[in-house]
């Protein structure tokens, strides 16, 4: 258990809804969580499928209704095949990271992930005796992968290689050619490729690119996706991992150890996310731009920050080096003094020293407030 990392965004938010229960005022800018509601028709087909009795066990690997509309919505936005028997669903996303990650990864065995990342990753990485392997995503490079660094680290050592496009914390999109040279060192070492695509919907600038399309990926890559950010459904807990049919039979036997199953009635929900009206997604995407816009031009103006226009997700990195504080210093200074709950950079790991993470997921004039409230904060900082 000593190994088991967390989840940083969980316990600042924890801290501020102290602060709140003791009547201060606190901003959330730490929890990458929509701020939107889950579409109405979404919220209807849960309600039918109650109704029509959708509260029994349903198969470990998700109902087949469900994992046959993944396969096509699967097939259509990376362009290539996929069948039910590849797809498992699961209570959220998490648990494809956390199944994939135990099912391939021995102790001693590399594994490849970018840094500053989703904390997972390297928490799950430890705890299962696999030794972690950085890439540091750097600013100058739009926070894309260092591919020196990734193609000295790439040996027979190298277990698993997990991407995540667009990302979380800072934002960054791996490009084409990024993803091509990725995908051909794990064919030529034979290395599967955990890609973590859940903020796929989220891309601001250009069309999705996905490392299924490489070739001799097909039978490498292990798509992870979910209904949580795409279709404003955290609280529903469905994700799914797209991945080979006997990489897929083990999943699901974590699965049947683990969950049994996912709540039947959610998966009908599912059914209705991907076969029903995208424009809430549209607009929801369109908002979350708007506010991304804003955020920059406010973090540019703030004293000692410096901030990059990401293409994906939905958080800002900004750069605070100039105040030559600690990260994690500098976050708790803005929430007990400013009122505005944010992340340190180093949540997210140790090339994340230096940075800020911000979520936009909240509404224009509390972003605004938001900066407001920090700028006296940073001021006194940098002295």
């Amino acid at each position: 258990m000593s190994r088991l990392g967390t989840e940083s965004a969980f316990e600042v938010l924890a801290r501020a809804k102290a602060l709140e229960r003791q009547g201060r005022q606190i901003i959330h800018l730490e929890i990458g969580e929509p701020d939107f509601d889950t579409p109405k028709h979404i919220r209807e087909a849960a309600k039918q499928a109650l109704d029509d009795g959708a509260t029994h066990y349903g198969p470990a690997a998700g109902l087949p209704e469900l994992r046959e509309a993944i396969a096509k919505d699967v097939g259509a936005t990376r362009n290539i095949p996929v069948s039910p028997e590849e797809i498992v669903v699961t209570p959220g996303a998490k648990p494809i990271m956390y199944f994939v990650i135990t099912a391939l990864v021995n102790p001693g065995d590399e594994v490849i992930y970018p840094n500053p990342g989703f904390p997972i990753y390297e928490s799950v990485i430890n705890f299962v005796g696999g030794k972690p392997v950085p890439i540091p995503l750097r600013e100058e490079s739009d926070f894309g992968f260092d591919m020196a660094v990734f193609e000295k680290a790439v040996s027979t050592k190298t277990k698993l290689i997990i991407i995540n496009s667009p990302q979380n914390p800072t934002g960054g999109v791996l490009g084409a050619d990024q993803l091509g040279r990725i995908a051909e060192m794990a064919v030529h070492y034979k290395i599967p490729v955990l890609t973590d695509e859940i903020y796929k919907a989220f891309l601001y600038e250009g069309e999705f690119v996905s490392i299924t399309r490489f070739p001799g990926m097909r039978d490498l890559a292990i798509v992870l996706d979910g209904f949580s950010k795409s279709y404003a459904m955290t609280g529903w807990r469905m994700g799914y991992g797209v991945m080979p049919i006997p990489l897929a039979e083990h999943v699901t036997r974590l699965m049947v150890n683990s969950n049994s199953c996912t709540a039947s009635f959610t998966q009908w929900a599912g059914i209705a996310a991907l076969q029903g009206d995208q424009m809430p997604v549209r607009q929801m995407v369109a908002e979350f731009k708007r506010r991304r816009d804003l955020i920059v031009a406010g973090l540019n103006a703030l004293p000692g920050v410096s901030c990059r226009t990401p293409k994906g997700a939905f958080y800002v990195f900004p750069n605070i080096k100039a105040l030559g504080k600690p990260s994690g210093q500098v976050a708790e200074a803005i929430l007990k003094e400013g009122g505005v709950a944010v992340l340190g950079g180093t949540a997210f790991g140790q090339y994340g020293e230096g940075y800020l993470r911000l979520s936009y997921a909240n509404s224009e004039a509390n972003i605004t407030k938001a900066l407001d409230w920090m700028r006296p904060v940073l001021a006194r900082l940098a002295g």
